[in-house]
């Protein structure tokens, strides 16, 4: 029976101290991955999950400070990363900007700069960065975080998803781009996961800026785990996936669904 083996493999997940980014930085490790966790700001939270990671799946982590829109910051922690750990096959892109979602005529416009540059430009950079070396190595998965919202866009998300259905369009040719080196480009779309911040609750939470329960329109009644974004993360980057790429894969229970 095959198995979800990452052994001797290492992956960069950029956000890696955000809700989902914590938890695949955690599934890789448990695959056999070496592990770098990016992060901007939160670099104590940061050293905590590699010294976890390191002592709970045996693998190697380092912590990599960056900012996913400059392209200097980029390739000066990708240095690091090959000095530290070696060249990286698996590139997962989860790092996004925060801020108050508002509706179109009231969201600032620096607010969809932020997401253009959080979402299309790190797709940009970071391939620009590590997607050589994968080239040059004959095999790579990049790997992004996009979202359930990018096909619903709904009220009080044009930022947002005007960021994320943008970097879809990089992401998409880039696929075909670098598809003859063995190297898969996909997307992970998420719905509204339950993570460390509401992981006490019954998940049962209405959207109440958008004035809906959310929950009720999930097929599958129930929201997801940050658990299973980080499964579906480390299939597409194992060999299990190694003819999948181009893809936009809804982890929604059915809440988003494309079609032909």
């Amino acid at each position: 029976m095959k198995v979800i083996d990452l052994t001797g493999k290492t992956a960069v997940v950029t956000g890696g101290t955000g809700q989902l980014g914590r938890a695949m930085c955690k599934g890789l490790a448990d695959c056999g991955a070496n592990v770098v966790i990016g992060y901007h700001l939160q670099k104590a939270f940061a050293e905590e999950l590699k010294t976890k990671i390191e002592q709970d799946y045996g693998v190697k982590a380092m912590t990599a400070k960056m900012d996913v829109t400059d392209l200097d910051s980029v390739l000066e922690m990708k240095a690091k990363v090959n000095e530290t750990l070696g060249v990286v096959s698996i590139l997962v892109n989860s790092a996004v900007i925060s801020y108050d979602w508002q509706k179109v005529l009231d969201q600032d416009i620096e607010s969809h700069e932020g997401q253009f540059r959080s979402s299309v430009l790190q797709a940009v950079l970071m391939a620009k960065a590590f997607a050589p070396d994968m080239i040059e190595q004959n095999y790579g998965r990049i790997i992004a975080i996009n979202t359930e919202c990018a096909m619903q866009m709904l009220p009080y998300q044009s930022a947002y998803v005007s960021g994320k259905r943008g970097m879809d369009g990089v992401y998409r040719v880039l696929a075909k781009e670098v598809g003859a080196y063995n190297i898969t480009v996909n997307q992970v779309a998420p719905g509204w996961t339950i993570s460390d911040n509401c992981r006490e609750t019954d998940g049962t939470e209405t959207n109440t800026k958008q004035d809906f329960p959310y929950i009720s329109t999930v097929p599958m009644g129930r929201r997801g785990t940050d658990d299973e974004i980080a499964d579906a993360v480390c299939f597409l980057a194992s060999d299990l996936a190694s003819f999948i790429t181009g893809v936009y894969l809804p982890v929604a229970g059915g809440n988003v669904m494309p079609c032909i």
